[in-house]
Order: C-alpha cells, then structure tokens, then sequence
C-alpha cells in the first residue's frame, strides 16, 4: 500500500528543485540536472549548464553516466534468475565461478551471491582503484580472483562497499545464462520497462544526447575534459547511462512493489523487489554517506541503500560516480515520491542535491512515514474493547483477549489501574469522536492505538494482536496523554507516530 497525503502542488516542486540544484551545486559541474518524480512520472526538472560544453544546454533528455546505480540493475537481474531457478544467492559463489578463491587470516573464505550483493561478503572497499579498472577485461579479473582476494572482514560480519564483489554476481549471471551479462539484463529488465535511454555503454546514444564528463579541482572555477572510463568485466557493476525519466520509471518500478498495485509484475516478482529494499547489512548511522539525516537506522540491501527516517521511514537510495560524473536517486516508499539527480563532474553532489530536493518536497506535502492498512481482525477487537471500556465493564468481560493477557496482569489489578487514569483525566467525556477519528497510531497491522477523550486528558490504549489462525488480543495498555498528543512524556518520536493508516474499503 503507497499512498501521499497530498499530491504534489507545483509551488512544492518548484521549491524542493530550487533548493536541490542550489548556487553551490551550479559551480560544481558544467551540466546538472535535477527531477521530482512521483509514481514514476517526472513532476519537474531543473537543469543548468552546457552538457558537452558547446552552445548545446542541458534538457530531461541529457543523457548521463550513472555509475555504481548501476548496481540495482545487476541486484534486479540476479534476482530474476533467482525466481526463475538458475541461480541460487546462497550457494557457494564457487558452484558458478569454480576459480574464485578468497582468504581471510590464512584460511579459505566462502562467498555467496547474497553476502556480494548486500556488501558483507568481507572483501575491502575498493572503490578508488575500481574507477580506473572498469575497463579490465573479464580475463583480467579472473586472474585477480583466481590468484585470491583477501578479505579484510570475515565473511557475513561487516558492511564494505565491495564492486569486486558485486562483480561477482555479475559473472555468475554471465555462468548460468551463458550470455554477456549487459545482455541479460536489457533483455529482463531495460526492454521490458521501456528503459530506452539507459544502457551500459555510450556507443548506441547520438552524440547530441551525451553529457561529456568534466573534472575541477579548484571548486568549480575551471574545468578540464575528462574521458569517458571504459567498460568491461566490471562495466555491470557501474559503467550504465540513463536520463531522469529513465531513473524515475526505474524508480517507481522498484519503489511500487509496496503498493496493492505493484508494476510490472511480469518481470521481477514484487516480492523479490522488497528483498532489495530491505536492510540487509547494518551501516553506522553517523556516517559521511548519509549527510547528517536524522535516521534511526541503515544498511545495504541487495544492489541499495535502505534509510530509516525518524520522521519519513523508509527512503531507498543509491549514488553513482566515477571521473567525470555524479549521479544520485531516491525515493520514499510510502508515496512514491522521489527525485534524481545527475552532474557531470565528480565533484557536483548530487547526493546532496538529490536528498535536498526529496527532503524539501516530503515537507511539504506532510508525508507520511507509512500506510498501514490494519488487519479487520485489528479493527474489530480494538472497537470492542472501546466499547468495553466506555461502558464501564471489568477487564474479565473485554471480548477477543488472549487466555495469558489475564493471567499477566490480573483483571482486579487491571480495574483498579483504569480507574486510577480516569480519574487523572477527570473522567470519560460523555461524548467521543467515531472510532476511526481517534484512532492515533498503528505500527503494524497487528496493533491500533487510539483516544479515548476525557475532561483533563484522553486515555491511550493500545491493542497488539497475535497472527495465530483466529487472532487475539495479546497486549493490553492504557496510559495517560495530554490533550493533543499521541505519546506520553517518557516515550521517544517514532516513525510510527507519522503513519497513515487506512481501514478497509478506504
């Protein structure tokens, strides 16, 4: 489920692009653009510059180099073969590629599609020396593998941007397909979304297309011409070019696997697109890479970067670079908002420009952090235990309790304690909303909190299901809250705090 609580207004989109392509980002790179998309579709660009440094300017049609968000694209592929039986991520990577050996502290070290794909396959960042060997031939890094990489980490332990690594499951695509794994994916993925303007190497664009890549080393006050990096055995893994209409398709298709109406489903499962944007190898959040965000949490899924919001939940995201260009996407997942990003110098940003422009434009449609749809179970028991509690009946009498939720806390013990916090909020208010408007949160579809009103303060009380066949009540709570708010004095902002929350038939 995927819904805004607003849709976009054009004074929010012009905003949020004003504030992504700043003053700052416009010195950094000859040529920028940067787009908000939502569902897929580009609701506004902004561009500046000249993209091969003629009288030509920059247009959502420029076509730019987008790097390491290359990397999805391999995640998504692996991932088809995965569904279709070719390709098991959990097997030994040596079942596809027999030649590869690595070695952590003297002895031999086993990797799998899953630890390469999600960067805990303990092989070392090695980004810098990856961007001038792009091009090595698939000869070449064969013998790197076949001679033994060493792992600074022992396998499945530690987060390490690894593009060797990721390499891997491209070769293992080339292994069981018998196909160049450019091929591959184009036939699974670009083709069938119509992703006509992405492709792994600069020989099929007119030249009039391309954004030449361009380097300063003086922020911005000069700029010298910077040849295209070559593809090769590691092209799969960052050598791709796409436009931001491209991005934004791509974008939707990965982000719309949490909705009821996924895209696409004909070409990679949605299931198999929610495994990619799930955490799956824990990063330190006081990180560089993310900006000073203020997230509860992060990691690195299978070809993505998974953020935590405190405030937005889940925002999916992933960067590109190499000599000459920058590039950056992200979305968040309960809207399908999203903006991209792209530069054509190494030094432009556009992760920067990119989450400042998705920032600026969830403020303003007062975003939620997620849509939950509760189960009718849920909503039925809470109801219940509204009515019983309203009514003045013991805690013996609630309907759709778990046996152990009165053995935990004794019905006596349980009256007493209500008593206590109505007569702190100075009594039920005769009167209350309809259920559905007091509803205050639900974390899961398992759980409803909502308000009771009273003449001082409101009740809180919380209802938390367990998905046995006929679900029941297993938690029970009911706490104090002032007038207007959702938690108590003790208790922490929580994502949660901001879902949307939808009751069947909405």
């Amino acid at each position: 489920m995927n819904a805004a609580a607003a849709p976009l207004a054009t004074t929010t989109v012009d905003r949020a692009l004003r504030r992504g392509l700043d003053g700052r980002a416009r010195r950094t790179a000859p040529a920028s653009i940067v787009a908000v998309c939502e569902r897929g579709e580009v609701r506004g660009v902004r561009a500046h510059g000249h993209p091969r440094a003629d009288a030509a300017t920059t247009s959502r049609d420029t076509v730019f180099r987008i790097a390491s968000m290359s990397k999805s694209f391999l995640a998504a592929t692996a991932l088809a073969l995965r569904d279709s039986g070719a390709l098991d991520l959990h097997a030994p990577i040596t079942e596809y590629l027999p030649a590869v050996r690595a070695r952590h502290r003297g002895a031999d070290a086993l990797l799998t599609g899953d630890l390469l794909l999600s960067n805990r396959s303990g092989l070392g960042e090695d980004n810098a020396w990856v961007d001038r060997h792009l091009g090595d031939s698939r000869a070449e890094i064969a013998a790197l593998f076949s001679e033994g990489m060493l792992l600074s980490a022992a396998p499945g332990t530690t987060y390490q941007y690894s593009n060797l690594g990721q390499s891997l499951v491209g070769a293992a695509v080339e292994a069981v397909t018998g196909r160049a794994v450019e091929d591959v994916v184009r036939e699974t993925l670009l083709e069938p979304l119509g992703l006509t303007s992405t492709a792994h190497s600069a020989d099929g664009y007119a030249h009039d297309t391309l954004a030449r890549g361009f380097r300063t080393f003086d922020d911005g006050a000069t700029f010298h011409p910077e040849p295209y990096v070559r593809t090769g055995a590691l092209g799969c893994i960052g050598s791709m070019f796409s436009t931001v209409d491209d991005i934004a398709t791509w974008m939707w298709f990965l982000g719309s696997a949490f909705t009821d109406d996924p895209l696409a489903p004909h070409v990679l499962a949605p299931s198999s697109r929610i495994e990619m944007q799930q955490p799956r190898t824990p990063i330190d959040v006081p990180s560089g890479m993310f900006d000073g965000r203020d997230l509860a949490g992060a990691g690195y899924g299978y070809g993505l970067f998974v953020e935590h919001d405190r405030r937005f939940g889940r925002i999916v995201q992933h960067s590109g670079g190499l000599p000459g260009f920058s590039a950056h996407m992200r979305w968040h997942a309960a809207t399908g908002i999203g903006a991209v990003a792209f530069g054509n110098s190494d030094e432009f940003g556009a992760r920067r420009v990119a989450g400042a422009a998705l920032q600026d434009a969830l403020d303003g449609t007062d975003a939620p952090s997620a849509v939950v749809q509760p189960w009718p179970e849920t909503v039925t028991a809470a109801r219940a235990i509204d009515d019983a509690i309203r009514e003045g009946r013991s805690a013996a009498e609630y309907p759709g309790l778990a046996d152990h939720v009165l053995e935990d806390v004794p019905p006596g013990i349980r009256d007493s304690r209500l008593a206590a916090h109505i007569a702190t909020i100075g009594g039920m208010h005769p009167v209350q909303k309809p259920f559905a408007e007091r509803v205050i949160a639900s974390a899961t579809e398992a759980e409803l909190l909502w308000r009771i009103a009273g003449e001082r303060a409101d009740l809180r009380v919380q209802a938390r299901l367990v998905g046995v066949p006929r679900p029941r009540v297993q938690n029970l709570d009911v706490a104090v809250i002032v007038h207007g708010e959702t938690r108590t004095k003790d208790e922490i902002v929580s994502p949660a705090d901001r879902h949307r929350i939808v009751f069947d038939g909405e």
